[in-house]
């Protein structure tokens, strides 16, 4: 009997990880686990294909005593704005963590994604301060959580799945230690060259890069930037602007405002005087010929 329950356990343990393979609307197999397509807004309560959103998320309401979930009840509670998210449980939201967080050690059961917007976090061994970025694989354990000062710490927290925390001490056997990203200071970083020639008036900085060629990055479009045509994006898209500003058409990106946009959008023309800095993750390689398309309609 007592093997029995010992396998029982095991096999649990086994079984832990939510781990959702959603195939991408631009013809993906779901290998990079990002899961953005056919997500709902807090804009708009149903997935709408081919059509671009962007939102203020400081106009969200925002849900108070927010708990991650699986936390101990003694943990102290947070606030979040939820942005997007799937069936599968993969969600986006713009997270804050008071001074007086501190969590246990233990593992999630799906990837999660941090980029830090303010405020100073540490995790295990590790600090993520304003602009760090961390990739948790399902299944790696992490130390104890607690946010340093006498402030709040806001986060952009992705969640590829339903990332329950669990107290586990050792990281689940599945867990994809190769990807775990500690911690990733943006501001050490080098700048380099975006991929496509609708932005050869930017530069761009990798945070992580996944299985399908997408992933997380920042990029900072110049002053006097102007792209002249529409675009096709033939790939799913989530962005956050962290300063400065870009007019897409007649609506204007300006700091906190959030977009998303959905594989074969076609965005009006991007324009800017004073130039941005912005947060993006995608889910498709943008180096491959026609993932971006230039796109001027003919007259009529």
């Amino acid at each position: 009997m007592e093997n029995q329950d010992n396998a029982a356990i095991q096999q649990d343990t086994k079984n832990l990880l939510n781990l959702p393979c959603i195939q991408e609307d631009w013809g993906g197999d779901g290998r990079g686990r990002m899961n953005l397509s056919g997500r709902r807004t807090a804009i708009y309560p149903e997935y709408i294909p081919r059509k671009y959103q962007f939102f203020d998320t400081n106009t969200l309401p925002e849900e108070q005593g927010w708990r991650i979930k699986g936390m101990p009840d003694h943990v102290a509670s947070g606030s979040r704005r939820l942005l997007t998210e799937h069936d599968c449980g993969a969600s986006t939201s713009r997270v804050i963590l008071p001074p007086q967080f501190k969590a246990p050690s233990g593992i999630f059961t799906a990837d999660l994604e941090l980029f830090v917007l303010n405020g100073k976090i540490q995790i295990g061994e590790w600090q993520l301060t304003k602009h760090c970025y961390s990739f948790i694989p399902a299944g790696v354990k992490l130390g104890d959580w607690q946010v340093l000062g006498d402030e709040d710490v806001e986060i952009l927290w992705m969640e590829n799945g339903v990332a329950y925390y669990k107290n586990l001490q050792d990281n689940h056997p599945d867990a994809k230690l190769n990807e775990f990203i500690p911690v990733l200071d943006s501001k050490l970083l080098p700048w380099g060259k975006t991929d496509t020639v609708q932005f050869v008036k930017a530069t761009k900085k990798w945070l992580r890069k996944d299985a399908n060629g997408g992933g997380a990055w920042l990029i900072v479009i110049l002053p006097h930037f102007d792209n002249h045509y529409q675009m096709i994006q033939s790939y799913n898209e989530e962005g956050y602007c962290l300063t400065g500003y870009c007019d897409v058409n007649d609506y204007r990106i300006l700091k906190n405002h959030y977009w998303y946009c959905p594989t074969f959008s076609t965005l009006p023309r991007h324009i800017t005087d004073d130039g941005g800095l912005f947060f993006v993750r995608v889910d498709r390689d943008l180096s491959k010929v026609s993932t971006v398309l230039s796109y001027k309609p003919g007259d009529t």
